[in-house]
């Protein structure tokens, strides 16, 4: 005797049976799906890579146009600037030219003596009671300097001849010349006494060493100054 299936007894529905899966679909079509979703993703993939290509492609041609047209820019400037030079080439001549004749004209005339402005201010310096009656003037190659020398060395030398009063009147002469600028080592050779008339004088002769404090240095001073 069959015992009667509880399900069906209590409920009245008999549960359905579960039937096994079985895939109909031959080896070779699934084989072949599998490659044709393979050969959608390579492509897919090398539209992928064609286009990152086209991009980089884009960009570098982009850069290289950038960089020739710096390098157009840079020799458009660079021949600007050579041009600026040629035309600025005559004005630099012209200043090596000055320079040339302002050395020139410093080696001939460094050692000059402006001696009318030096004659004039001791004109007005003689003392009185004092009276030039000849002076003679030797200008010397300058010489070198004296290591621990106190003294610039002597570019010429003055000799006076004149008349004084007295012997004290001379005396006031050599003093005045020791402190002149320029003027060393004031120094008298001979003083006696004579007479102009019946008043009695000196006739003296003195010296003195001109030093390069002298030097006007109008053609030594730089340009401009």
């Amino acid at each position: 005797m069959t015992t009667p299936d509880v399900t069906q007894a209590t409920t009245g529905v008999v549960a359905p049976a579960t039937l096994p899966s079985v895939n109909l679909m031959p080896a070779e079509i699934a084989e072949a799906a599998r490659f044709r979703r393979f050969q959608l993703a390579m492509g897919a993939a090398v539209v992928v890579a064609v286009a990152i290509v086209g991009a980089l492609y884009v960009h570098g041609k982009s850069a290289v146009s950038s960089a020739e047209a710096q390098k157009a820019d840079a020799q458009t400037a660079q021949a600007a600037a050579q041009q600026e030079y040629n035309g600025l080439q005559g004005v630099s001549d012209i200043y090596n030219q000055v320079s040339q004749r302002e050395a020139m004209l410093s080696q001939a005339m460094g050692d000059e003596v402006d001696w009318s402005t030096y004659l004039s201010d001791l004109s007005l310096r003689i003392p009185d009671h004092v009276w030039l009656t000849n002076l003679a003037l030797t200008q010397t190659a300058p010489a070198a300097p004296v290591p621990g020398a106190t003294t610039p060395a002597g570019i010429a030398s003055i000799t006076f001849s004149g008349t004084a009063f007295s012997h004290d009147d001379v005396a006031t002469w050599l003093d005045m010349l020791a402190k002149e600028k320029g003027f060393a080592n004031a120094y008298f050779s001979n003083s006696t006494k004579a007479l102009i008339g019946q008043k009695p004088v000196v006739n003296f002769s003195s010296s003195v060493d001109v030093t390069d404090v002298a030097k006007s240095g109008r053609f030594t001073k730089p340009a401009g100054n």
